[in-house]
């Protein structure tokens, strides 16, 4: 297990910061049951943010200064560290988005380009520009690709500004910013099936599109692809050495001199990494990388530094070998960029400090962003799990632990992304993103590391449970790059791990769980637009084998599953409910729940009635006429992958309320 320290950001005090609100809503269904007229509201204690910190998502170092963008906070950001003071120097806010991805500097270092990530297009700005000359005056806005997001640029010698991302109904483009006339256009799609690009690099001659499939795996999307486009003559031209092609994407691309520095990411097999002659792009040399990323590639010397999902790597083409960089420092996490500077690696890593890793002396200086200045904000969040004393919420790189007795907050360092978790015996177990399996975190050791791993294209954590009857924590997974999912169990007791791919069938995933009589009742969810969708399997999770299954006539996947007694509820993420009778195995009630809940969505059964939240509205279901009642309107919680529910030792409810962690005690009378 690996230990990482705690780290303490404030501490808050709930009687200092309770807000109450009284009034239950009443559904907007004049069919559906209202509640009564001298029926008690809700108590509700806002717990402050969720998670407070300066998360981040970019970097590339410019000069001395290292420019870092934002990430699932608003306003969306830039910040400027200097190196050599330790400083926060310069801020600038964008209008637009909810992360930054991509940032690229032009040859001159006057320009800082930054590309964002939003939940929706349209004809909003996307790509922007900071002068570093004037720092004190905001980035401005160039214009909008029309790709929903931005997720790499690349500035050509001639200062042409190349950009490629993805998030829109069609495959993703190559794109091309002019200075020299402002103009933003698309210069071609060079593969139909791709499902995402996010490498992109250009000289003077071309430019270079690297992407595959990142979401929504299966059928007949994409593996890994690689274009050259000929600036000149226009057309692209595959350049992707044989040996990636097995792989879902190119995952970065880099000029490094004379040659393109190329990776994948893995899924099945270790990511690749390859060296390409830019004056003969059919003349490379590979080497297969350690673990499953390969990203931000720089060079010190004759050796290629680049980052995996944990750690920083030396490529020598030399001896075309790669192993890891050791070092006396900290643990690097999910790194964001990698830069060289007077002959040190300067990494940045997502648990918020600029690393300057010295590969001879193997020593790290560490620049804390909080200490130097970097804002901390409110995040949007991931998983929530309450229970013995505690409720967890998951951000990015982080997990803030709210203590309900005293009101402080740790932030607990984990990479990736806490999607979704349950307290077991004062034990929190998470389901944590991107294939980081099953970690946990014991308040009373102040451990918190990995206790179950799971083949890596099982990437995707999405609804975390406990089964008591077995003693087993179950997490269903979605495979972003393979298509469908699995099943994983854990069993604190002994250590023991298992995995079932694909219980549901090949297409979808398992976005709900829940569980009866040490059955669990899988519910599934078909991403791609063809396909069955919402299927549910009572499956033995011992035994690893399925029991029955039933169809819920729903034209949406599953959002989220609870049992209440003999009944399996679930709900649609188009707003569908359907309640299932167990032992008659017989689909009772189906009813239109749109006005409450309409996409991503959770359930917990807590003192004997189930409650549910979507991203605007806390309800629960009569348990006899499975009607629905408004709990909480308009909480319109700050989430970013979905909301979530839980519950704690005393039948207390946590979700959030905006950014905010809430605490909701609902005295209803049926």
């Amino acid at each position: 297990m690996n230990h990482h320290r705690p780290t303490r950001r404030t501490v808050l005090r709930a009687g200092a910061l309770a807000g109450l609100a009284t009034g239950v809503g009443q559904a907007a269904n004049p069919a559906q049951a209202a509640p009564s007229a001298d029926a008690p509201g809700p108590r509700i204690v806002d717990l402050g943010p969720g998670v407070l910190q300066f998360a981040l998502m970019s970097a590339v170092l410019v000069g001395d200064t290292v420019y870092i963008g934002s990430r699932n906070v608003e306003p969306v950001q830039i910040i400027a560290v200097d190196l050599p003071t330790q400083k926060v120097v310069a801020t600038t806010e964008l209008e637009n988005g909810h992360s930054i991805q991509a940032l690229a500097a032009d040859g001159s270092g006057r320009y800082l380009y930054a590309g964002i990530l939003q939940k929706a297009s349209g004809d909003r700005p996307n790509l922007f520009r900071w002068d570093l000359r004037t720092p004190d005056k905001p980035a401005e806005a160039l214009g909008a690709l029309a790709d929903r997001d931005v997720r790499a640029l690349a500035v050509a010698p001639d200062g042409v500004v190349y950009a490629v991302g993805g998030g829109s109904s069609t495959a993703p483009a190559l794109w091309e910013y002019d200075p020299a006339t402002g103009a933003i256009r698309n210069v071609g799609t060079p593969d139909p099936k791709v499902t995402l690009a996010r490498a992109v690099a250009a000289t003077r001659t071309h430019a270079f599109f690297g992407a595959g499939t990142t979401f929504n795996g299966g059928g007949d999307t994409s593996r890994a692809a690689l274009y050259a486009y000929d600036r000149s003559a226009g057309g692209f031209t595959s350049i992707a050495p044989s040996e990636m092609l097995r792989d879902p994407s190119i995952r970065d691309l880099a000029v490094l001199g004379d040659r393109l520095a190329v990776s994948t990411a893995g899924s099945t097999e270790d990511s690749k990494v390859a060296l390409i002659d830019l004056s003969d792009l059919s003349s490379y040399q590979l080497a297969t990388s350690i673990g499953k990323v390969a990203k931000s590639f720089t060079t010190i010397d004759d050796t290629v530094y680049y980052a995996n999902e944990s750690g920083l790597l030396a490529y020598r083409p030399t001896t075309n070998t790669i192993s890891p960089v050791s070092y006396d420092g900290p643990e690097l996490g999910e790194i964001w960029g990698v830069d060289s500077r007077a002959g040190q690696a300067v990494v940045t890593s997502a648990y918020g400090f600029v690393a300057r890793i010295d590969p001879v002396r193997k020593t790290a200086d560490v620049t804390d962003l909080a200490s130097v200045g970097a804002p901390l904000m409110p995040q949007t969040v991931m998983g929530i799990a309450a229970g013995g004393g505690h409720v967890y919420v998951g951000g990015n790189a982080t997990i803030a632990r709210h203590g309900l007795g005293s009101g402080e907050v740790v932030n607990l360092r984990a990479p990736g992304e806490a999607k979704d978790a349950v307290v077991v015996n004062g034990r929190l177990y998470t389901g944590q993103y991107n294939s980081q399996g099953i970690w946990c975190h014991d308040p009373r050791t102040g451990r918190t590391g990995q206790v179950a791993h799971f083949p890596s294209e099982q990437n995707r954590p999405l609804d975390v449970t406990f089964d008591e009857v077995n003693g087993l924590v179950l997490a269903g997974v979605q495979s972003d790059t393979e298509g469908g999912g699995a099943l994983w169990t854990y069993d604190p007791g002994t250590g023991r791990s298992r995995h079932f791919a694909d219980p549901v069938d090949a297409s979808q995933c398992v976005r709900g769980i829940a569980t009866r009589d040490g059955v669990a009742f899988l519910g599934g969810d078909n991403t791609a637009p063809t396909g069955p969708r919402s299927t549910v399997v009572a499956f033995d999770p011992v035994a690893g084998r399925e029991l029955w299954r039933i169809d819920p006539q729903e034209t949406a996947g599953v959002a989220a599953l609870a049992v209440r007694g003999r009944h399996l509820y679930g709900l649609s993420r188009k707003g569908g409910l359907f309640v299932i009778d167990i032992p008659r195995r017989r689909l009772i009630h189906r009813a239109d729940v749109t006005s409450v809940s309409n996409g991503f969505a959770a359930m917990v059964t807590n003192r004997g009635v189930v409650y549910g939240v979507s991203d605007t509205t806390v309800f629960r279901f009569h348990p006899r006429t499975f009607a629905v009642t408004v709990v909480v309107p308009d909480i319109d919680g700050g989430w970013y992958s979905g909301s979530h529910i839980a519950q704690d030792d005393y039948g207390r409810l946590y979700t959030m309320r905006g950014r905010n962690l809430v605490q909701i005690t609902d005295p209803h009378r049926l």
